[in-house]
């Protein structure tokens, strides 16, 4: 107090001391002497301090208690005058603060006597309050002793004395703590550890708390005391108090010092055990009282609640709640638990009026609620408190509107059962009477007929309290109708204000917090990284709970409010509240989209939906739309269910539209009221200024609007905006001259909405296309199936949006685009019409905006765009379609110049006109393309122009008209023409393109992918016309395939030169091969019916009379294509890679045409191999290795001008065939083909020729009239192929290749010939002729016999395999060949023009065949193969056959010309024989030979009876002049040669040389009988044999003593055969024959007998002797013969045996030593 510290203060104050003491003395003077003492001493007292004292104050306060004496005695004089002067003095020295504790003390005891005495009761109270005030000095008892002081005065008769004492101990009471705070701000830097309060046992334990504390928790505990009617410990001396009075100092202090409570334990300790429970037992009457329960009823009598304490506890619960939630968290839940309670209908009017005041206040306060729903709602088992107070408050109204409003015990349901069948009493006449008709002026709700008005009882956003501030009412006030339900009403409003505005608040510094820190965190220097990244993490956490709290609040409250707000919505009458309640509910829409939480948004926006629309319209539309998301219209939110109200019929609102429901089948028409107005724009409100957190509930938004805008009855215009207009049909709408004004605002409203889309961000914005999409499949679904005018609303709204979001169109082409295509496939024609309008609209739009890049530097955007016009092709529609052409040519007419990369596109459509879209739309787009082809090739780029071959090909590939086919491959050969013109700067442009599509693949890592890939881009561009024309040459139209193929081959012959050498690969391989594969699988495949006339009146050759035919045409003439170019290109593909694999795969497709089972076919195909194979290979000049081998060959098909078919102009090229050529040469050095490899493709060719020998000769298993047995033709060009093919291989053609060959030839000659043929092959059977096959095989042979010859000696080895070869052809004479299980027929049966097959003659072949193997032989006797291969026995047994069948012979010359043929081999082949005698080699060839010259002499056939004597007497000479190659050629050399055949021999002439007759004479006798030469010859054979005189060696002995054994033998028999017959025949003379025969022999034992004397005796066997000797008793036995001439024979043999009759002489040794 500088004031009163100032000197000048100071003397005033030591004057008016003076004068105040001075003036007390004089009041006194008479009757109180002491006091006068008093004062004048003091007087004295005063001076001297201010005399001694330089602090005159302090020195005052020091001596206070003295000072103060003379008062304190003037005031217990009890004078009225006196004491007032006292007290005014006592005031004076209190305010200048120097009254020491003692004289405050004293002042009080004086106080207190005057209080007891009554005296001057208001300057007391004035007194206690400036000693209290204005120091600190009063303290503990002195400070109570105060206090009750004027707790005593308040409780006096006097009503003014009682006031001012209420009013200074409120002073007080606030004093006391403000001292607290005051001393807790002194003591604030030292800071000292807080004892714990130990339990509740000692209450006054308050040594731990500084003085002023100290007094202000003994009073607070007094005071809590006294309300409780208990004695107070502290304020001793009070006698009276009141509930009403303390509970308002309890609340006024709690109010105005929450922090001594929060911030000392003490005091939290005395709120915590004594305020609560405190109220918790005062709130008990409330609890336990219930309206209309009789009193009877309970034991007790229940105490009724009591208006001033209630309303004061509900007071003292709001500050406690508000103060001191965190400490009182459990108590606060369970006031919150109580307020709830306290708004049950059972409670009384003003008990829930005071209670909904007291929510208000809390709902004002969002961050209280906040808390709440942290420390209940979300903690488990724990009440969730939020939730119940907002439920509580729906409940609440709700039974406003069903409970009687009045006071009166009524038979009600319980609250929150909306559909109550009790009784509802509709107010009295109150307000509705108004003018106007019915139509109430006061704002109010009325709900089934409660009618409720609406006051105005609060500024928004502030709770200000009626009821809670009536202290002064002893008796509960009546509660004007309508009140609680405005403060309810308001309650929510402020509940949703308040709740938004914070979460959306925290949410916008949440998220500008993410920003910041975002950006901090990505650029944190080293030492903050660690610290930044940790307070981004808090953040994130902090961030976790704040939304976790804020979808709880929200979780918990949008049930209850959503079912509050919907009543109020129905029932409200006024459109103040209307606009209130539709703000809330798009508020709280808004916040639950932004938090994410779909169905309570959902919710929300569906609640205003069905506001929007009529009754009940509202249930049947929302309920299908949503069906998804609400199917159920009652929310269960943690087991509590709430209904959704639905809209109440009987609303009195003014109808301002009558229209047409959209719906299927509509009925009637519905209403619209000027509040479904009011909510529409409501529901535009929205959307305009949410709609980016809309989500998925755009559906529900836009198919309200969608009803609403169908019942208004607009119709979408131009660029889709909504423009009023009626259908003609159906009732027309009916509207108000109200809502005709609105309409053009709502239609302008929703064109801004859309246009607004535009700053949605694009997840909004897709969740928008999304929804205008679905409400465009409804209105489809709706369409199908009738052609009633369809809604149009959503189809016109994708329009707009994809109009105004043209320059983001990227991110919603596709939904979009997609979904109009849907709309263009719809049977609705008026739908299809709009869905193609928009689309076509959009495509030209997007086409035409200046996008940023501008499109042609964006052609990613550019395609994007014309894509959906490409997609349109795959509707079947005409008028799409129509639409699509007239879209592509305005496009062409503005854009053409541009397209560029959108070429494709453009071409694609025309490209995608079907077979079966009729002639006229393939005419009109095949003139499309001929335009194109015409005039926009040089436009386009030149990667488009692959497109247009594609596109041609594929009209060629339409199969409506011939001619058009016919055409497009005509276009083809233009564009290959094109192509041809332009190589240059084709080829330029596309390997620039090339390079930056490979740079592209290369920086992404994929893989460039395109046709033909290796290969540089233009020859690519030819490879994919080759694959076009390919395509075309495997139609099924046979003039098709034929016009292709010629195409085909004459481009890739007229132009092929231009492609790249290594290009040359894939014509071949994926153009050439992939075509002759599918040509064959097609042929294999076609069909073998007939075809009566090919369409039309076209008569068809019989050799194209089947499909099967007319392939094999296709297929000749593809594979002689082939066969072309491989034989013409055979320099370009020799040197590529594989040359040698794609030989192979030509092969193969020669192997399997030839192996076809088509005649045509396959000897075309033999054609081609002809063709192939007389390919020369590149010459290697060894002289001038530096020319490349390419340019040695010569070029003539390609050097010149060469002029396609059908074109007049030479193609020139800038650079000849030479420099390309030269070009190859640079950049590759030639590969020259080596020898080796050319030697692989012969070989390669080899075994495809046997393949094809072996498979086509090979018999059928079964044969029925189909079999295919190839042709003379076919097997003769085959044949004739071998020698030709042989010259390349003979250097390493082996046996194992030999083998092949022989049995290819050999099943080759088997084949029969069919009947009808026969008589082109065979000219007459009798002429001996061979066949052109025949003589082919024999050449064939014969090559390869001269090439052995001349070969190296390793090739000599094959001579026996050629002669087996041969000698196999050779048996054909006897034994023609089977051709597996086929019946040949003799070509004298067969029919002419049957399916019959005829065996060839064979006898010609064979015999030719045999004057070859003789002729060979003699070449080739010595050679040591054919030595050692026993070749001359394999002749042997070979002509064996036709000699014993002999006259069985199919035809006589066979045997005479064996006879002659082994006469020839053997007078060759035995000198040979007899050199290699000791090697072995022929030993087995002896017998061989032996038995054939038996089966020969004595055959078993009959010789034919026509058979003349000359002819015989010619054969018998055959007989004799082998039988002198036995003389000649055997046994001169008996001694070389094995001993059994020299018998066999012997034998042999033995039987040939007798005569003999068998008893029966038959006719076979007779050929011995006239074979009298042969006999002859026989016998002197063996005879001369016989007399071998120049024996030199043993070994040459023993033929003569086998011969001569043999004579012995067979003159022995003849004899004893002569006795026989003799003795038999009696007087008959024996035949002629036997008599000269026995003459014979005896003639012959003379002369041997002869001989053997003038033989050497070593040299004459004893066995002979012996056989000699034998002879003579069979000699004697002859003697009686009849016969002279026998006679006399006898004689002479009888003689000479007198030479061995000597006697026997002892041990003689006989001639062999």
């Amino acid at each position: 107090m500088s004031g009163t510290n100032s000197p000048e203060a100071v003397k005033k104050l030591l004057e008016n001391m003076q004068s105040d003491l001075r003036a007390l003395s004089l009041e006194c003077k008479k009757k109180f002497p002491p006091v006068k003492e008093a004062a004048e001493s003091g007087i004295i007292k005063v001076k001297t301090i201010a005399a001694r004292n330089t602090e005159i104050l302090a020195a005052l306060k020091e001596n206070s208690s003295e000072v103060v004496q003379p008062f304190l005695m003037g005031c217990g004089t009890k004078e009225p005058k006196i004491t007032q002067l006292c007290l005014a003095a006592i005031q004076r020295l209190m305010s200048h603060e120097v009254v020491s504790e003692t004289a405050a003390g004293n002042i009080i005891n004086m106080l207190w006597q005057l209080m007891e005495n009554s005296l001057e009761e208001l300057k007391l109270l004035q007194t206690v309050l400036v000693l209290l005030t204005t120091n600190t000095v009063v303290h503990d008892e002195a400070l109570s002793k105060a206090i009750v002081l004027c707790f005593r005065l308040h409780f006096t008769k006097d009503n003014i004395t009682n006031n001012t004492a209420a009013a200074t101990v409120r002073q007080v009471v606030t004093v006391v703590f403000e001292r607290m705070v005051a001393e807790d701000e002194r003591h604030r830097d030292i800071i000292e550890q807080p004892v714990l309060v130990q339990g509740n046992s000692n209450r006054r334990c308050v040594s731990t708390l500084k003085p002023c504390a100290k007094d202000a928790y003994m009073l607070f505990q007094d005071l809590c005391q006294l309300v409780n009617a208990d004695a107070p410990y502290w304020l001793v001396g009070m006698t009276e108090m009141t509930r009403t009075f303390g509970l308002e100092l309890l609340e006024s202090v709690l109010n105005d010092f929450p922090q001594v409570f929060l911030q000392h334990q003490e005091f939290s300790f005395l709120l915590k055990e004594r305020v609560c429970p405190l109220v918790i037992k005062l709130f008990s009457p409330n609890i336990k009282f219930r309206q209309g329960s009789s009193s009877s009823s309970s034991p007790a009598p229940v105490e009724k609640p009591y208006f001033p304490i209630c309303m004061r506890l509900l007071r003292v619960v709001s500050v406690l709640i508000k103060q001191f939630y965190s400490l009182l968290v459990t108590e606060c839940e369970i006031f919150l638990s109580l307020l709830v309670k306290f708004l049950d209908a059972d409670k009384p009017q003003w008990l829930r009026a005071v209670a909904v005041e007291s929510i208000h206040r809390l709902c004002v306060q969002p961050q209280l609620l906040r808390s709440f729903c942290q420390s209940y709602d979300m903690k488990q088992h724990s009440t969730k408190v939020f939730r119940d107070i907002v439920n509580a408050l729906g409940s609440f109204i709700q039974s406003l509107f069903l409970v009687p409003p009045t006071g009166n015990p009524a038979t009600t349901n319980p609250a929150g059962n909306n559909n109550s069948g009790g009784p509802v009493s509709t107010p009295a006449n109150s307000g509705m009477l108004g003018i106007g008709g019915g139509v109430t002026l006061l704002p109010a709700f009325e709900y089934r007929g409660t009618w409720i008005p609406i006051l105005t009882i609060t500024v928004q956003g502030s709770a200000k309290a009626t009821y809670l501030e009536m202290l002064d009412k002893v008796e509960p006030p009546t509660i004007p109708e309508g009140y609680a339900m405005s403060v309810a009403f308001h309650c929510l409003l402020d509940l949703v204000r308040g709740i938004t505005s914070m979460i959306e608040g925290e949410l916008g510094e949440v998220e500008t917090e993410c920003q910041t820190t975002t950006e901090a965190a990505s650029s944190p220097t080293q030492s903050s990284e660690r610290q930044e990244s940790q307070s981004t993490s808090d953040q994130m956490d902090k961030e976790i709970v704040s939304r976790a709290v804020w979808e709880e609040m929200v979780n918990a409250c949008w049930c209850g409010l959503l079912a509050a707000l919907s009543l109020l919505l129905d029932a409200s009458t006024d459109e103040a509240a209307t606009e209130n309640i539709l703000k809330a509910e798009l508020t709280m829409a808004a916040l639950c989209g932004r938090l994410g939480l779909v169905t309570s948004r959902d919710a929300f926006i569906t609640a205003i939906c069905k506001g929007s629309l009529p009754p009940h319209y509202a249930l049947t539309v929302l309920n299908t739309t949503t069906a998804a998301t609400l199917s159920n219209k009652s929310y269960s939110i943690q087991g509590q269910s709430v209904m959704m109200i639905s809209p109440s019929s009987e609303s009195h609102q003014q109808v301002v539209a009558v229209g047409q429901p959209l719906a299927v089948q509509p009925q009637g028409t519905v209403m619209l009221t000027s509040k479904n107005i009011q909510c529409m724009r409501t529901l535009l409100n929205l959307a305009h200024c949410h709609g980016a957190v809309l989500g998925t509930s755009w559906q529900l938004v836009l198919a309200t609007l969608q009803h609403l805008v169908w019942i208004l009855g607009l119709k979408p215009s131009s660029g889709g905006a909504l423009k009023p207009g009626r259908a003609v049909e159906g009732p027309s709408t009916v509207l108000t001259t109200a809502v005709m004004t609105d309409l053009p605002v709502i239609s302008n409203i929703l064109s801004r909405l859309f246009e607004s889309s535009q700053y949605l961000d694009d997840v909004s914005l897709h969740h928008l296309i999304n929804a205008l999409c679905s409400l465009s499949l409804e209105a489809m679904d709706m369409a199908y199936g009738n052609n009633k005018e369809p809604s149009l609303f959503a189809v016109a709204k994708l329009l707009e949006t994809g109009l105004v979001n043209m320059h983001r169109i990227e991110i919603l082409w596709r939904p979009l685009t997609g979904h109009l295509l849907e709309v263009c496939q719809h049977p609705n024609s008026r739908m299809r019409e709009w869905g193609a309008e928009a689309l076509t609209s959009l495509i030209k739009a997007g086409l035409t905006f200046s996008h940023d890049p501008p499109l042609s530097q964006n052609q990613r955007l550019q395609l994007l765009l014309l894509n959906p016009l490409k997609e349109m092709s795959s509707i079947n529609h005409p008028d799409i379609r129509l639409k699509q052409l007239e879209c592509v040519l305005q496009i062409l007419q503005s854009q053409g110049d541009s397209l560029g990369p959108g070429w494709p596109l453009v071409l694609g459509v025309m490209g995608a006109i079907r077979n079966d879209q009729g002639e006229s739309l393939i005419r009109t787009a095949f003139q499309c393309l001929q335009l194109v082809v015409t005039d926009f090739l040089p436009t386009m780029p030149c990667t488009c122009l692959q497109i247009v071959v594609d596109v041609a090909g594929s009209f060629g590939l339409h199969n409506q008209e011939l001619n058009i086919s016919l055409t497009s491959i005509g276009l083809l050969w233009n564009i290959s023409d094109y192509f041809f013109q332009r190589g240059e700067t084709i080829e330029k442009e596309l390997n620039k393109e090339e390079a930056a599509q490979q740079k592209q693949a290369e920086e992404k890592g994929v893989v460039l992918n395109r046709p033909f890939h290796p290969a540089p881009p233009f020859d690519c561009l030819w490879l994919c016309l080759y694959a076009k024309l390919g395509e075309l040459c495997v139609d099924p139209r046979p003039a098709v395939r034929k016009s292709a193929g010629q195409t085909l081959f004459s481009t890739i012959g007229a132009h092929g030169t231009l492609l790249q050498h290594s290009t040359w690969h894939t014509v071949i391989w994926k153009v050439l091969f992939h075509l002759l594969d599918r040509v064959r699988e097609s042929s294999t495949t076609a069909d073998k019916e007939k075809i009566e006339s090919g369409g039309g009146n076209i008569l068809i050759h019989h050799s194209r009379d089947t499909a099967e035919k007319q392939w094999a045409e296709t297929w000749v003439l593809t594979l002689a294509g082939v066969a072309r170019i491989f034989n013409t290109r055979r320099y370009l593909l020799q040197p590529l890679g594989d040359f040698s694999r794609a030989w192979d795969v030509l092969l193969d497709h020669i192997q399997s045409a030839a192996l076809s089972k088509n005649n045509e076919v396959s000897l075309a195909a033999l054609k081609s191999f002809q063709e192939i194979l007389q390919i020369v290979s590149p010459v290697r000049d060894s002289d001038k290795p530096e020319t490349p081998p390419a340019v040695n060959v010569p070029v003539p098909v390609l050097l010149g001008s060469i002029s396609g078919p059908g074109l007049s102009r030479p193609f020139v090229r800038t650079d000849s065939i030479g420099e390309k050529l030269g070009r190859y040469n640079s950049s590759e050095p030639p590969i020259v083909t080596d020898e080796l490899e050319d030697l692989n493709l012969w070989w390669a060719a080899w075994n495809t020729w046997y393949r094809i020998g072996s498979e086509s000769t090979k018999p059928p298993v079964t044969f029925d009239k189909l079999t295919f047995i190839p042709s003379q033709p076919f097997l003769t060009a085959l044949t004739q192929i071998f020698p030709a093919l042989y010259q390349h291989i003979k250097a390493g053609f082996s046996m194992g290749d030999l083998q092949k060959l022989g049995v290819t030839l050999h099943s080759a000659v088997s084949v029969p010939i069919s009947s009808d043929a026969s008589p082109f092959i065979l000219p007459s059977y009798t002429e001996a002729v061979l066949t052109s096959l025949q003589e082919a095989v024999l050449t064939a042979l014969d090559v390869l016999q001269k090439a052995i010859c001349v070969g190296p000696e390793n090739m000599q080895i094959m001579y026996p395999a050629i002669f087996d070869q041969l000698l196999a052809f050779v048996e054909f004479s006897c034994k023609p060949p089977q051709y597996g299980q086929l019946e040949t027929k003799h070509i004298a049966n067969a029919k002419y023009n049957q399916a019959e097959w005829v065996a060839l003659n064979y006898v010609p072949f064979a015999e030719r065949s045999l004057e070859v193997v003789v002729d060979l032989y003699q070449k080739t006797a010595c050679h040591k193969a054919v030595v050692n291969e026993k070749v001359l026995q394999n002749i042997i047994k070979t002509l064996r056959v036709p000699l014993s069948l002999k006259y069985s012979c199919p035809s006589e010359s066979t045997w005479k010309l064996a006879v002659s043929s082994l006469l020839k081999v053997l007078s060759i082949g035995l000198p040979v024989a007899r050199q290699h005698a000791s090697s072995g080699k022929f030993d087995s060839m002896w017998p061989e030979l032996a038995n054939t010259f038996e089966d020969f002499l004595f055959t078993k056939s009959i010789p034919p009876d026509n058979l003349s004597i000359q002819e015989f007497q010619r054969n018998e000479s055959i007989d004799v002049e082998v039988v002198q190659l036995i003389s000649t050629e055997i046994l001169p050399y008996a001694n070389f040669i094995p001993k059994e055949f020299v018998g066999q021999i012997m034998t042999m002439l033995n039987k040939g040389s007798i005569h003999s007759q068998s008893s029966s004479f038959t006719e076979a006798e007779i050929d011995i009988r006239l074979r009298e030469e042969f006999s002859k010859m026989c016998f002197e054979t063996l005879l001369q044999f016989s007399f071998s005189n120049k024996v030199t060696t043993p070994q040459e002995g023993y033929i003569s003593r086998m011969a001569l054994s043999v004579l012995l033998k067979r003159s022995q028999d003849v004899l004893h055969r002569y006795i026989e017959d003799e003795r038999l025949s009696g007087k008959c003379p024996l035949p002629r024959q036997q008599v000269t025969e026995i003459i014979f022999v005896l003639k012959a034992v003379s002369t041997l007998i002869d001989s053997l004397k003038k033989t050497q005796p070593e040299n004459v066997d004893g066995n002979t002797w012996a056989q000699v000797i034998a002879l003579y008793p069979t000699l004697v036995e002859c003697i009686t013969c009849s016969s002279a001439e026998v006679c006399s024979a006898l004689k002479e043999a009888l003689v000479p045996f007198k030479d061995f009759m000597q006697p026997p002489a002892s041990k003689v040794q006989n001639g062999e030593s």
